[in-house]
């Protein structure tokens, strides 16, 4: 990758065309944000416990461990959990699961609104758009 972003900023061409580009598989990441799952206001404080999910399939980066406080005056965003699957039934069941698996307390998080998300039979057929949560949120 490194030799490519050197072609490029020399204004060279790629050493490779788009059809020799193949995709395997499915990934998803979920953005886990220290915020009222519901109103996405900012919840600071303390992690008084911290688990993150692992699996087969299952990645976790963050900087958060047990006792770390939480300030207002930084960004919310505090994980991202991603899965990876053959297929995107396999990566939604996987995120599914690291979801459940996964423990932050002592602040609010988006982990149960992702949960949901994962759960909506629009989501795991594909019927998103930019308006998926504005169309989400006005449900019955």
């Amino acid at each position: 990758m490194i030799k490519e972003q050197i072609r490029i900023a020399a204004r060279d061409k790629l050493g490779y065309s788009q059809k020799d580009i193949s995709f395997i598989g499915n990934s998803i990441e979920c953005r886990i944000n220290a915020e009222n799952p519901e109103k996405f206001l900012p919840s600071t404080g303390k992690i008084t416990a911290f688990h993150p999910a692992m699996g087969v399939g299952v990645r976790v980066d963050t900087a958060i461990y047990d006792e770390w406080v939480i300030s207002s005056f930084y960004d919310s965003l505090i994980a991202k959990i991603i899965s990876y699957g053959r297929n995107r039934d396999e990566a939604i069941q996987r995120m599914k699961r690291a979801l459940d698996m996964s423990v932050i307390e002592g602040v609010q998080t988006t982990i149960p609104l992702h949960s949901m998300i994962l759960r909506d039979e629009d989501f795991c057929a594909g019927n998103i758009s930019t308006n998926f949560l504005q169309r989400w949120n006005d449900k019955p």
